[in-house]
């Protein structure tokens, strides 16, 4: 039989809990001793356990009493239970911030997959404005792009990959853009800059459904359909003066934010016109090796790349109060304008102004409108002298240098009698010069053009011609890829620098 006897120690802390008369009635109760039935043993239970919780009370409120006379041991208590109490507070309020924390990222993730909220330093003011004029974009019949993904939707890819071709880093070990030196006509190299395959198609869906869209001033010839050096020409044949100016570093001069202007003042939020002028411009960059990886770092802003397919149209667009302006001086004075990409040309009399305070009105507007008038590509041609405007004769009727044509033929001669071999016509391959030249002569006068091509047609046939044609691929390829990744060039059209002329002929 189990011994369920209690310690001595046990029954001391019995009577200590409650009182020494309340702990013999539960043992008395225990052992069968106390009966219930008894109505004077319920009145004596009641009093014995009635005095027991007074007792315990008595024992609280002495033992309290006399921790209120130990102040020191009052103040630890209260120490320790503020302690306690700060401490339970932390965890909880470090439980509660961590909540948050995950809570903020979890909702930060969230909008990342949803929006763009960074595009790198110095391109990212513009993101947290919204407002799009929708009235605006349905008036002009544009696209109507209110969100990033919207716009990634549109160009057929993922907000993630939209992201990526628009972030603008400082240094990168990315560039979306292959760059190559093309010969000029009169010497040197040309740098041009191609987009790489995803980013070209996002240029081109921007060019097809939103600059492709918005029409551009009649005396813009360049870049424009159903026009040419030819219909620039024309306009200015047999006048009295013919004055022609170039604007200097003509893509260089067109910057992010002026870009991103040409997008807001469509109607497009500061948001998408961000991403737009980002996928529109290319930073000027520096290629270097460090421990063998290759780094293109940004040695300038972000400006129009020549070789990108929205960028002549995105100069018509920003040019167009330019032309607006040079109309207006032209009309006034009884001259004609055009402009072909950079090229500036007005034609007329002298008797109504002089050539030289029309020069003086034409550079003011140039630089009012934010571009500089190449100082040396400055032309005043009168009657008596030959006068070209964007290469095209324009003396009496349109035709082609005289000498350039005595050139031509002089080659095409000494190809049927000498053969190909070390024959030359221009920097580029001499197949590609001279199919490029006769289309040139073509455009101009297309019966001239019709009896070079059949000479040409005949030499193609002659023995040779195989062989060169083999080694003119491999030299266009080198020519096409070659480039200097330590030197910085600008990405601007070839009439930006020196010496070069006619930039537009790129063969």
């Amino acid at each position: 039989m189990a011994d369920n006897r209690l310690t001595r120690q046990q029954i001391y802390d019995r009577i200590r809990s409650s009182s020494k008369e309340s702990y013999i009635l539960s043992e008395m109760k225990r052992l069968g001793f106390w009966s219930v039935k008894d109505g004077a043993s319920a009145v004596s239970e009641a009093l014995i356990n009635k005095e027991a919780s007074l007792e315990k009370e008595l024992n609280q409120l002495l033992a309290q009493n006399r921790k209120f006379n130990n102040r020191e041991a009052v103040l630890k208590e209260m120490r320790l239970k503020r302690m306690a109490e700060a401490r339970q507070k932390r965890e909880e309020n470090k439980k509660k911030r961590e909540q948050k924390r995950y809570e903020k990222a979890e909702a930060w993730r969230a909008r990342k997959q949803q929006e763009i909220l960074y595009l790198g330093e110095g391109v990212s003011a513009g993101l947290h404005y919204t407002d799009t004029n929708e009235a605006l974009l349905c008036e002009k019949e544009l696209p109507v792009i209110t969100t990033e993904k919207q716009l990634a939707e549109y160009m057929g890819i993922a907000l993630q990959e939209l992201h990526f071709l628009a972030f603008s880093r400082r240094v990168s070990t990315v560039n979306h853009y292959r760059k190559f030196y093309l010969p000029k006509k009169s010497g040197g190299k040309r740098l041009i800059a191609a987009p790489m395959p995803r980013l070209k198609n996002s240029q081109y869906w921007i060019l097809n459904n939103i600059l492709a869209r918005i029409p551009v001033h009649a005396a813009a010839n360049g870049f424009v359909a159903d026009k040419s050096i030819v219909t620039n020409a024309r306009p200015h044949l047999d006048k009295e003066v013919v004055i022609n100016i170039d604007v200097k570093d003509f893509f260089p001069s067109i910057h992010f934010a002026r870009v991103k202007g040409v997008f807001v003042k469509l109607g497009y939020s500061e948001k998408i016109a961000t991403v737009l002028s980002l996928l529109c411009t290319e930073p000027v960059t520096q290629e270097i090796s460090i421990d063998g990886r290759n780094y293109f770092v940004q040695k300038g802003q972000r400006v129009l790349p020549q070789g990108a397919p929205g960028s002549p149209v995105i100069t018509n667009i920003l040019c167009h109060h330019l032309d607006q302006r040079m109309q207006g001086v032209a009309a006034k004075h009884q001259y004609t304008y055009t402009r072909y990409a950079d090229d500036i040309t007005f034609s007329g009399s002298e008797n109504t102004l002089h050539a030289q305070a029309l020069l003086w009105r034409i550079k003011k507007i140039v630089q009012e409108e934010g571009f500089t008038v190449h100082p040396d590509k400055v032309h005043v041609m009168r009657k008596g002298a030959r006068q070209e405007v964007t290469g095209v004769v324009v003396n009496k009727q349109l035709g082609i240098q005289r000498e350039k044509l005595r050139q031509f033929r002089a080659l095409l001669h000494n190809i049927k009698v000498k053969g190909w071999e070390n024959a030359q016509w221009g920097n580029g391959n001499i197949i590609s010069s001279i199919l490029g030249y006769i289309n040139y002569i073509k455009m101009i006068d297309p019966a001239k053009a019709a009896v070079f091509q059949q000479q040409v047609n005949v030499l193609f046939q002659q023995p040779g011609f195989s062989a060169i044609q083999q080694q003119v691929q491999p030299q266009a390829s080198a020519a096409a890829t070659t480039h200097d990744p330590t030197t910085n060039p600008q990405p601007a059209p070839g009439k930006g620098t020196e010496g070069d002329e006619n930039w537009w002929k790129v063969v």
